[in-house]
């Protein structure tokens, strides 16, 4: 049995290199991994490509690791709340590759389950599969960087496109419960992402709210195995926030 806790974020993060490339868990700024990702900023890692969601916001998440230049190309489903992601996109300063959300949640599984492609139907008939998707600009806005056109198959009469799966250098993912050998417990929508971030990596690390010792959790309780894993720092009183918040007024 593996003790797979490290002394805290930092020294979990340590031999991440400058260009490697990290799956990062959660959904909006729910469930997303903070604590590592700001002990990632502190070491000044740069050149990254990073796999997510979305990219978080001005000032929170990987939006901190953006707005300082850190983040090379992106993977992303949804960039619509970060002022910085766009003005770095459209002045040729960041790569992006935008994947249908689902697509890009099974390039993800997929990877962690040693499938290198699969089909699919989203995406057919678009710039997803016939190519040339803007991925970066110069500086005077013309695309430099556009895609591919991707395979497309006939299956039963409909068509599909070839999605290639991702395998990621390393995952930061967020749990709420953990165990020193690795296995993970998620809650509500930190679900989201995680699980498929901590499969996908090749070293994947995981913060946890609450660590607690093997045999704690219930087995069939347990969302991502321990050998998914190799790394776990516990983060608990990690600062959460929300990324819009509605109130409703009163008469």
């Amino acid at each position: 049995m593996i003790n797979k806790v490290v002394a805290g974020a930092a020294d979990a993060v340590a031999d991440i290199p400058d260009g490697a490339s990290l799956a990062v868990g959660g959904f909006g700024l729910c469930g997303i991994p903070v604590a590592l990702i700001q002990a990632l900023h502190e070491a000044g890692t740069t050149d990254l490509e990073t796999i997510s969601n979305n990219c978080g916001v001005d000032d929170w998440g990987l939006g901190v690791l953006l707005k300082d230049g850190r983040i090379r190309r992106t993977i992303s489903s949804y960039v619509g709340e970060n002022k910085e992601f766009a003005r770095q996109f459209l002045a040729g300063e960041l790569e992006v590759e935008l994947t249908p959300q689902g697509t890009l949640a099974e390039k993800l599984r997929a990877g962690g389950a040693g499938i290198p492609a699969f089909y699919t139907t989203a995406g057919v008939g678009t710039q997803v599969s016939e190519g040339g998707l803007p991925r970066k600009y110069d500086d005077a806005g013309n695309v430099l960087v556009a895609s591919e056109p991707k395979e497309v198959r006939r299956f039963h009469g409909t068509e599909y496109v070839l999605e290639e799966s991702l395998t990621p250098d390393f995952a930061l993912v967020h749990a709420w419960k953990g165990d020193r050998l690795g296995n993970l417990v998620y809650h509500a929508t930190a679900m989201n992402f995680n699980p498929l971030c901590a499969m996908a990596g090749r070293i994947t690390i995981a913060e946890v709210e609450e660590l607690v010792e093997p045999g704690e959790l219930d087995p069939q309780q347990i969302h991502t195995p321990g050998i998914f894993v190799q790394r776990v720092v516990a983060a608990p009183g990690v600062e959460k926030r929300i990324e819009k918040r509605t109130v409703s007024g009163g008469n």
